[in-house]
């Protein structure tokens, strides 16, 4: 099917209101004044407050571990992994657990925005002079920015 006809079929469904809009729940953050979301399908929870335990002899973007509910769960603060400076945490500073192929990993985030409905067929490609290992797509949301997305899969393999 061509793309023109794939149009006219997707303009017919909608007049006549039978059309299916892949859609998909992101939580978007900020890290490094950039908007990011990972799919609700991944996240476990958010944790404000949190001591976490520091390991010796590991990347500087691996904060150490934390205890949750007797699970010990490693923290990767997403910023330093992204290859972007350090800074102080603040009040907005969390992390998001994330289950990831049945392991469980926190990032530390600047702060968490919003949930989010998006059209998976609006999600572009990044291009390829902007691509990043950790990013697999993005969007321009309603404000003039962009929406980055978090390839959970890719921060797994590469953590």
């Amino acid at each position: 099917m061509s793309a023109a006809t794939a149009e006219n079929t997707t303009a017919r469904q909608a007049l006549e209101g039978n059309t299916h809009v892949p859609t998909e729940r992101f939580l978007t953050f900020t890290s490094d004044g950039l908007s990011i979301g990972v799919s609700t399908n991944y996240v476990i929870e958010i944790i404000t407050d949190h001591s976490i335990t520091i390991l010796p002899q590991v990347p500087d973007y691996v904060k150490g571990v934390i205890n949750l509910r007797g699970q010990i769960i490693p923290i990767i603060d997403i910023r330093l992994r992204m290859g972007k400076p350090s800074i102080e945490y603040t009040e907005t500073t969390c992390i998001i657990v994330l289950n990831i192929n049945s392991t469980q990993i926190g990032i530390i985030v600047d702060a968490v925005q919003q949930v989010m409905d998006i059209n998976k067929r609006q999600i572009a490609p990044v291009p390829v002079e902007n691509q990043q290992e950790l990013i697999n797509g993005m969007i321009s949301s309603g404000d003039r920015s962009v929406i980055l997305f978090l390839d959970c899969e890719q921060l797994l393999q590469t953590y």
